[in-house]
Protein backbone atom coordinates (compact mmCIF):
# COMPACT_ATOMS: atom_id res chain seq x y z
CA UNK A 1 0.00 0.00 0.00
CA UNK A 2 1.15 3.16 -0.91
CA UNK A 3 2.45 6.04 1.58
CA UNK A 4 -0.19 8.25 0.68
CA UNK A 5 -3.02 5.84 0.89
CA UNK A 6 -1.94 4.98 4.35
CA UNK A 7 -1.20 8.65 5.92
CA UNK A 8 -4.96 9.31 4.24
CA UNK A 9 -6.52 6.64 5.95
CA UNK A 10 -5.07 7.63 9.37
CA UNK A 11 -6.25 10.88 8.92
CA UNK A 12 -9.83 10.12 8.09
CA UNK A 13 -9.66 7.81 11.47
CA UNK A 14 -8.76 10.38 13.36
CA UNK A 15 -11.32 12.67 12.05
CA UNK A 16 -14.17 9.99 12.71
CA UNK A 17 -13.22 9.91 16.43
CA UNK A 18 -12.94 14.09 17.08
CA UNK A 19 -16.69 14.09 15.48
CA UNK A 20 -17.42 11.10 17.55
CA UNK A 21 -16.27 13.32 20.74
CA UNK A 22 -18.05 16.50 20.05
CA UNK A 23 -21.29 14.68 19.91
CA UNK A 24 -21.06 13.25 23.11
CA UNK A 25 -19.58 16.49 24.60
CA UNK A 26 -22.16 19.14 22.49
CA UNK A 27 -25.20 16.90 21.41
CA UNK A 28 -26.87 17.07 18.63
CA UNK A 29 -29.55 19.53 16.68
CA UNK A 30 -32.08 18.94 14.14
CA UNK A 31 -33.12 21.99 12.64
CA UNK A 32 -33.92 24.94 14.47
CA UNK A 33 -35.05 24.94 18.00
CA UNK A 34 -37.70 27.02 19.58
CA UNK A 35 -36.91 29.98 21.70
CA UNK A 36 -37.72 29.16 25.53
CA UNK A 37 -40.91 30.31 26.76
CA UNK A 38 -40.85 32.44 29.66
CA UNK A 39 -42.93 31.03 32.50
CA UNK A 40 -45.67 33.13 34.38
CA UNK A 41 -45.07 33.53 37.68
CA UNK A 42 -47.06 31.59 40.15
CA UNK A 43 -48.83 34.66 41.48
CA UNK A 44 -49.73 37.48 39.57
CA UNK A 45 -49.82 41.19 40.49
CA UNK A 46 -53.32 42.08 41.48
CA UNK A 47 -52.13 45.82 40.95
CA UNK A 48 -53.44 47.84 37.91
CA UNK A 49 -50.60 49.72 35.79
CA UNK A 50 -49.64 52.84 36.44
CA UNK A 51 -51.39 55.31 34.06
CA UNK A 52 -49.80 58.80 33.18
CA UNK A 53 -52.21 61.60 33.77
CA UNK A 54 -51.83 64.75 31.41
CA UNK A 55 -52.30 67.88 32.46
CA UNK A 56 -51.13 69.97 35.61
CA UNK A 57 -50.30 73.62 35.97
CA UNK A 58 -49.71 75.49 32.85
CA UNK A 59 -45.77 76.65 33.47
CA UNK A 60 -46.55 79.57 31.10
CA UNK A 61 -48.77 80.90 33.46
CA UNK A 62 -47.09 79.82 36.69
CA UNK A 63 -44.15 81.07 35.31
CA UNK A 64 -45.10 84.57 35.72
CA UNK A 65 -48.15 84.55 38.08
CA UNK A 66 -48.99 82.75 41.36
CA UNK A 67 -51.12 79.63 40.73
CA UNK A 68 -54.49 79.87 41.51
CA UNK A 69 -54.63 83.70 42.13
CA UNK A 70 -56.73 85.65 40.14
CA UNK A 71 -54.33 86.89 37.75
CA UNK A 72 -53.45 83.35 36.74
CA UNK A 73 -57.36 82.33 36.35
CA UNK A 74 -57.48 85.48 34.37
CA UNK A 75 -54.74 84.50 31.74
CA UNK A 76 -56.11 81.27 31.39
CA UNK A 77 -59.36 82.69 30.27
CA UNK A 78 -57.34 84.46 28.13
CA UNK A 79 -55.85 81.77 26.37
CA UNK A 80 -59.05 79.71 26.25
CA UNK A 81 -60.23 82.74 23.93
CA UNK A 82 -56.84 82.65 22.21
CA UNK A 83 -55.08 79.26 22.17
CA UNK A 84 -52.06 80.92 20.31
CA UNK A 85 -51.46 83.55 23.27
CA UNK A 86 -47.98 83.27 24.87
CA UNK A 87 -47.54 84.93 28.41
CA UNK A 88 -44.22 84.14 28.32
CA UNK A 89 -44.03 85.81 24.64
CA UNK A 90 -46.01 89.06 25.79
CA UNK A 91 -43.46 89.46 29.02
CA UNK A 92 -40.72 89.81 26.46
CA UNK A 93 -42.82 91.77 24.18
CA UNK A 94 -44.05 94.55 26.75
CA UNK A 95 -40.23 94.96 27.93
CA UNK A 96 -39.09 95.72 24.26
CA UNK A 97 -42.06 98.15 24.45
CA UNK A 98 -41.06 99.57 27.70
CA UNK A 99 -37.61 100.55 26.27
CA UNK A 100 -38.60 101.60 22.90
CA UNK A 101 -41.94 104.30 25.07
CA UNK A 102 -39.23 105.37 27.63
CA UNK A 103 -36.53 106.46 24.38
CA UNK A 104 -39.09 107.71 22.34
CA UNK A 105 -40.29 110.05 25.12
CA UNK A 106 -36.98 111.19 26.54
CA UNK A 107 -36.12 112.13 22.76
CA UNK A 108 -39.50 113.82 21.50
CA UNK A 109 -39.83 111.30 19.05
CA UNK A 110 -43.40 110.39 19.49
CA UNK A 111 -44.59 109.01 15.92
CA UNK A 112 -43.61 105.59 15.50
CA UNK A 113 -44.51 104.63 19.15
CA UNK A 114 -48.36 106.14 18.02
CA UNK A 115 -49.25 102.00 17.54
CA UNK A 116 -48.14 101.18 21.38
CA UNK A 117 -50.56 103.52 22.94
CA UNK A 118 -53.69 104.46 23.20
CA UNK A 119 -54.93 107.87 22.44
CA UNK A 120 -55.02 109.57 25.78
CA UNK A 121 -51.72 108.09 26.44
CA UNK A 122 -50.14 109.36 23.14
CA UNK A 123 -52.07 113.02 24.18
CA UNK A 124 -50.69 112.78 27.41
CA UNK A 125 -46.70 112.27 25.73
CA UNK A 126 -47.43 114.62 23.40
CA UNK A 127 -48.45 117.43 25.62
CA UNK A 128 -45.68 117.06 28.16
CA UNK A 129 -42.97 117.13 24.93
CA UNK A 130 -44.34 120.17 23.39
CA UNK A 131 -44.52 121.88 27.23
CA UNK A 132 -40.21 120.55 27.50
CA UNK A 133 -39.70 122.05 24.12
CA UNK A 134 -41.64 125.16 25.03
CA UNK A 135 -38.97 125.77 27.76
CA UNK A 136 -35.70 125.38 25.90
CA UNK A 137 -35.40 121.72 27.68
CA UNK A 138 -33.62 118.91 25.87
CA UNK A 139 -33.16 115.48 27.16
CA UNK A 140 -30.16 113.38 26.77
CA UNK A 141 -30.49 109.38 27.43
CA UNK A 142 -29.30 105.92 27.39
CA UNK A 143 -30.94 103.17 28.37
CA UNK A 144 -29.06 100.60 30.12
CA UNK A 145 -31.71 97.68 30.73
CA UNK A 146 -34.75 96.88 32.21
CA UNK A 147 -33.56 95.11 35.68
CA UNK A 148 -37.11 93.73 36.77
CA UNK A 149 -40.19 93.11 34.73
CA UNK A 150 -42.93 92.14 36.57
CA UNK A 151 -46.76 91.54 36.32
CA UNK A 152 -48.81 93.17 38.76
CA UNK A 153 -52.60 93.26 37.90
CA UNK A 154 -54.63 90.91 35.12
CA UNK A 155 -57.85 91.27 33.99
CA UNK A 156 -60.45 89.77 31.89
CA UNK A 157 -63.70 90.90 30.72
CA UNK A 158 -65.82 88.46 29.17
CA UNK A 159 -68.14 89.65 27.29
CA UNK A 160 -66.21 91.78 25.38
CA UNK A 161 -62.70 89.61 25.53
CA UNK A 162 -61.16 93.07 26.87
CA UNK A 163 -57.97 92.02 28.63
CA UNK A 164 -55.31 94.27 30.70
CA UNK A 165 -52.54 93.33 32.00
CA UNK A 166 -50.21 95.90 34.23
CA UNK A 167 -46.61 95.53 34.51
CA UNK A 168 -43.99 97.02 36.83
CA UNK A 169 -40.61 97.72 35.11
CA UNK A 170 -37.31 98.78 37.09
CA UNK A 171 -35.08 99.89 34.11
CA UNK A 172 -31.58 101.67 34.37
CA UNK A 173 -30.60 104.39 31.98
CA UNK A 174 -28.13 107.55 32.39
CA UNK A 175 -30.10 111.12 31.89
CA UNK A 176 -29.20 114.72 31.67
CA UNK A 177 -31.74 117.49 30.87
CA UNK A 178 -29.68 120.29 29.32
CA UNK A 179 -31.05 124.17 28.92
CA UNK A 180 -31.24 125.83 25.76
CA UNK A 181 -27.59 127.13 25.97
CA UNK A 182 -26.31 123.61 26.48
CA UNK A 183 -25.59 123.64 29.95
CA UNK A 184 -27.19 120.95 32.49
CA UNK A 185 -29.89 121.46 35.02
CA UNK A 186 -30.53 118.02 36.00
CA UNK A 187 -28.96 114.47 36.25
CA UNK A 188 -25.47 113.56 35.03
CA UNK A 189 -23.88 112.06 32.07
CA UNK A 190 -22.25 109.10 33.82
CA UNK A 191 -24.19 108.50 36.47
CA UNK A 192 -26.82 105.11 35.95
CA UNK A 193 -30.30 105.48 37.82
CA UNK A 194 -32.91 103.28 38.15
CA UNK A 195 -36.34 104.43 37.13
CA UNK A 196 -39.58 102.55 38.35
CA UNK A 197 -42.63 102.37 36.28
CA UNK A 198 -46.50 100.37 36.32
CA UNK A 199 -47.64 100.62 33.12
CA UNK A 200 -51.10 98.88 31.57
CA UNK A 201 -51.28 96.94 28.51
CA UNK A 202 -54.70 96.36 26.81
CA UNK A 203 -55.85 94.60 23.94
CA UNK A 204 -58.77 92.34 22.72
CA UNK A 205 -58.49 88.80 22.77
CA UNK A 206 -59.43 87.44 19.36
CA UNK A 207 -58.76 90.11 17.35
CA UNK A 208 -57.11 90.41 14.29
CA UNK A 209 -55.07 93.52 15.50
CA UNK A 210 -51.74 91.97 17.57
CA UNK A 211 -50.99 94.96 18.94
CA UNK A 212 -51.22 95.50 22.78
CA UNK A 213 -51.90 99.03 23.51
CA UNK A 214 -50.22 101.47 26.35
CA UNK A 215 -53.28 102.52 28.32
CA UNK A 216 -52.22 103.55 31.79
CA UNK A 217 -48.83 104.90 33.10
CA UNK A 218 -47.68 105.72 37.09
CA UNK A 219 -44.57 104.70 39.25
Amino acid sequence: MNSPIIQLLVLAGIAIFLIWRLRNVLGTREGFEKPAVPQKPAHSDPRPEFEVIEGGPDRDITDHVAEGSPEAEALAQMKRVEPAFSVTDFVQGARSAYEMIVTGFDKGDLDGLKPLLDEDVYASFAEAVRAREEQGLKIESEFVGVRETVIREVSFQRDSNLAEVTMRFVGELTSVVRNAEGDIVEGSPSAIKRQTDVWTFARTMGAADPNWRLVATGS
